[in-house]
């Protein structure tokens, strides 16, 4: 379940590391010692790391490919929170998996460390949502083979809300008119939660960092002039008009909306088993600033090791073996989050729920996966935070902030 993006931003020194994908299966003394046969054990064989939810549907491709190819797949049990830095430490040393599960946020430190290869897609790479491709590519390559998209949404309860709220404004009035004791729900507390506001601040026209022409991202902050200063404003009105609070966390915020409180919360999947009972529906968020409202993407998906002796051979069961329907529609039902190969995507669409994430996620924007991301979070959600709850002038404190980013990013 995903709570508080900025903590755990905060711990792992990088933007999002979405463990909310992740499915937390224990080590075993088998994987402790087949995870660190060098580069995937010898040649024609591969080793491939998966945690427990992805486990399943990763044994069953790679039985598919044991047997048209006549080799070894040794899918190894990790602790998904214990993945990225035992990648990090093996693969210098040319031990570790040829393949390893992961998010796409982790590529900026992956590549920094030169752990990962680039994969090659060739022609599949159309067969794929284009964010999730975007969310792997870095310098004119991609580094990913994905398989799951997750985003958030405007959650509606259409038992208080019949229609979808096309503007920020239209979504308070319809809240108002519900006579509920919020208008309309975002998980915020004292430190603030930037990744949920995060699409409320592209529709002011002010994304964190600019994106270049292949979907990846430069180092250039972008959230700053007057459509930083717009939004800034916009978080002191709602403030001022009690729209908005940071004495709602995520448990409050939740509890509320599972009790009839809101018709409206802003948020993801890892919600939705505490709306059980609940007619939802999955809509866009609306516009506060009259640009779209994109909200963050994270993609999760796959890792070729830089060591790896059989490169070549892990490209092909990615490609060949994850990027089949068979594969990405299995994960999706082990993780409950729309696949990115587009075909996939449909059918999983035909459950109107997940329809609704997909929807919302093919108009979003990949997470920052550049390392300079690891130096936004400490200022960004504290000042928006402080700014809703009055405690801060909005430009002044957004200048502020970007200043103190940018000196953090060493610019």
């Amino acid at each position: 379940m995903r709570r508080s993006i900025p903590a755990v931003a905060a711990t792992l020194g990088l933007a999002l590391t979405l463990a909310a994908c992740s499915g937390g299966g224990a080590d075993t003394p088998e994987a402790t010692t087949s995870a660190t046969a060098g580069g995937g054990g010898g040649s024609g064989d591969l080793v491939v790391w998966v945690d427990e939810t992805r486990q399943a549907a990763v044994e069953e491709a790679a039985s598919a490919f044991e047997e048209e190819n006549d080799v070894t797949v040794e899918v190894v049990l990790k602790n998904f929170e214990d993945i990225r830095a035992d990648f990090l430490a093996q693969v210098p040393t040319g031990e570790g998996p040829d393949i390893t599960v992961g998010a796409h946020d982790w590529l900026g430190e992956l590549t920094q460390n030169g752990v990962v290869a680039p994969i090659e897609l060739g022609d599949r790479s159309g067969d794929f949502e284009q964010v999730a491709v975007e969310a792997f590519t870095q310098d004119g390559q991609v580094y990913g083979l994905p398989y799951a998209i997750e985003n958030i949404a405007l959650i509606r309860n259409t038992a208080l809300a019949p229609a979808a709220p096309a503007t920020w404004d239209e979504a308070v009035a319809a809240g108002q008119a519900a006579g509920t004791p919020y208008p309309v729900l975002i998980q915020t507390g004292t430190e603030g939660d930037p990744y949920t506001y995060y699409p409320l601040q592209t529709s002011f026209g002010a994304p964190v960092f600019a994106q270049n022409e292949d979907g990846s991202y430069s180092p250039e902050l972008a959230m700053g002039g007057e459509p930083g200063h717009a939004f800034a404003q916009w978080l002191q009105a709602q403030g001022q008009a009690g729209v908005l609070k940071t004495d709602v966390t995520y448990d409050i915020a939740v509890e509320a909306f599972k009790n009839g409180e809101s018709p409206f919360i802003i948020g993801g999947p890892w919600m939705l088993e505490q709306f059980e009972g609940l007619d939802l529906s999955i809509d866009p968020i609306p516009s506060a600033g009259g640009q779209p409202a994109q909200p963050f993407v994270g993609v999760q998906g796959f890792y070729v090791s830089a060591q790896s002796e059989n490169a070549l051979l892990a490209n092909d069961f990615l490609v060949n073996f994850i990027a089949t329907d068979e594969a990405q529609l299995a994960l999706y039902e082990a993780g409950n989050r729309p696949p990115a190969l587009t075909s996939a995507a449909e059918t999983a669409s035909e459950d109107p729920i997940t329809a609704g994430f997909a929807a919302v996620g093919a108009d979003a924007v990949p997470m920052p996966s550049i390392p300079e991301m690891g130096s936004v979070w400490a200022f960004w959600g504290v000042t928006e935070a402080n700014i809703l709850s009055g405690a801060a002038e909005p430009v002044a404190a957004w200048d502020k902030m970007v200043a103190d980013i940018q000196g953090a990013m060493g610019s």
